[in-house]
């Protein structure tokens, strides 16, 4: 099946959002990769920056006000406070009480300690599941995948972007020695500074590629595919993740967007 275009639906409230359309241009583009330098340095400009692009993304494929949203993987929550003031009832659930606290220290009131492979969330139950660069730090990023499915109520939806391993930031932090093998990268890392990576290939960070999860989401039966996107890349370079092996460099981030199926769409497939 092939990606369709996807016309939001009325929020919780019964209003579609007003908000101006999305443009991925060349300047947004640039503005990402500049934030992207700081993430080190400047946290809070870096996840902030990248928060309400995701929002105002993810607001051209469903409406947010009055959605119920879970952020799976969402660390300190700067996801989660652009969800809210978008109108969004958000909740983020993680699996590491360090991420959560890393802000001020304090577990964020809607936090929930869980992990994105047995989401703490009842079938069928949310309007949009939400993962930001969490995909790629699981071993299991189809079942992860498939998680979000299941929470995501029928007709919701499922939006899911990770950094791509063989991208110039496939190692994080380690990078760009990951081309020369995980393992090789983190040692090197270890080696260099004393301390091991906090994205420590085969422990905390794992190799997955554009094929392995385009193809997982094109055979799923309760999800129908939205859209395949270089999430940082402009419109007008959208079309790379249609060729093999350059995708899977030059993307560098991939957006999957799916929708969960209803009932009569699955039976009568």
């Amino acid at each position: 099946m092939s990606p369709r275009e996807y016309k939001p639906r009325a929020g919780a409230d019964g209003r579609v959002s007003s908000t101006p359309p999305f443009r991925a241009t060349l300047a947004r583009s640039a503005g990402l990769f500049a934030a992207f330098r700081k993430e080190q340095t400047d946290p809070d400009h870096f996840y902030g920056t990248l928060a309400r692009d995701t929002v105002a993304q993810l607001r051209s494929y469903a409406p947010l006000s009055g959605a119920v949203v879970v952020d799976v993987g969402g660390g300190p929550g700067y996801f989660a406070d652009e969800l809210r003031a978008a109108g969004a009832r958000c909740v983020c659930v993680d699996a590491d009480t360090a991420e959560l606290r890393l802000r001020d220290g304090e577990l964020p009131d809607t936090a929930v300690l869980g992990s994105a492979l047995d989401l703490p969330v009842r079938t069928g139950s949310v309007d949009v599941c939400l993962s930001s660069n969490v995909l790629e730090h699981v071993p299991d990023p189809r079942g992860m995948a498939a998680e979000m499915v299941r929470a995501a109520r029928p007709g919701g939806l499922v939006f899911l972007s990770y950094t791509l391993w063989l991208s110039p930031w496939g190692g994080h932090e380690t990078s760009p020695w990951h081309y020369l093998g995980g393992r090789y990268a983190a040692e090197r890392y270890a080696r260099r500074t004393g301390r091991r990576p906090k994205n420590d290939f085969g422990r905390t960070m794992f190799a997955v590629s554009a094929t392995e999860m385009i193809r997982w989401a094109r055979s799923c039966a309760d999800a129908e595919v939205v859209a395949i996107l270089p999430r940082y890349l402009p419109d007008w370079m959208r079309h790379v993740v249609r060729v093999p092996l350059l995708r899977e460099i030059v993307t560098w981030n991939l957006l999957l967007v799916l929708r969960k199926r209803t009932e009569a769409e699955a039976t009568a497939d």
